[in-house]
């Protein structure tokens, strides 16, 4: 499942966002990556525990816990830390399958990489090329996002950056681990909890809705791991 979350920063926080990572020391992306995803990684990307990096992603936990599409599609159990990362002059990522299990710096515990998300700092107009092409059931999916706008898909799935060949993308991506590991029976759930919400605002007192709800609280508690 490949989601869209709009808004999560406004327009006037990704300026000042922009501007600051504008400022930034960069260091080689390369330093995240693993052993084959390195061969085709060319971008720069700011060190686990930069302030700044930290600071972001501060912000974007908090907006992303309080988000309900997200929580709703990710049912998060864990989220490594947000890490910011650059495109520019041709840099780009070739085609790559994210870690299973990536370890925050300084830290024991360790996130499954269930799902995989970017959040856009850049306008899509400042710069050609950079998109995110995600390959999945339906076929390569091109994503482009307006800035502060953040997209959501499997861990699993086959994924690159296209070159960026005027301007600068700066983006943000992290991994969640979900409480349901299964990609399909999270898309289940999030079709059925899309469902009751829409049933509760349409008809809140159908009898119906409490039989509907309590099916999707048993197949969660038949799927979640803890």
């Amino acid at each position: 499942m490949l989601l869209h979350i709009p808004g999560l920063f406004a327009k006037e926080e990704v300026q000042r966002i922009r501007e600051a990572l504008e400022q930034a020391d960069w260091a080689d992306g390369k330093i995240t990556a693993g052993f084959q995803s390195a061969k085709a990684k060319h971008n720069l990307q700011l060190p686990e525990g930069h302030p700044l990096a930290k600071e972001i992603g501060a912000a974007m936990l908090e907006r992303l816990w309080k988000n309900p599409l997200f929580m709703s599609a990710a049912l998060p159990h864990k989220v490594f830390p947000p890490l910011l990362n650059c495109y520019t002059a041709g840099g780009s990522f070739d085609f790559h399958i994210d870690n299973a299990v990536r370890q925050p710096k300084g830290s024991i515990e360790r996130v499954r990489t269930d799902l995989s998300a970017t959040l856009f700092f850049s306008e899509p107009e400042d710069y050609d090329g950079g998109e995110l092409e995600i390959q999945d059931t339906y076929g390569t999916q091109r994503v482009k996002l307006p800035a502060g706008d953040m997209v959501l898909y499997p861990g699993t799935s086959l994924h690159k950056v296209n070159a960026v060949t005027r301007g600068t993308r700066f983006a943000s991506f992290f991994w969640t681990q979900s409480l349901v590991r299964e990609d399909s029976q999270r898309a289940l759930l999030f079709e059925m909890d899309a469902a009751i919400q829409q049933l509760t605002r349409d008809v809140p007192d159908h009898p119906s809705l409490i039989r509907l709800t309590g099916t999707y609280h048993n197949l969660l508690r038949r799927w979640v791991e803890v």
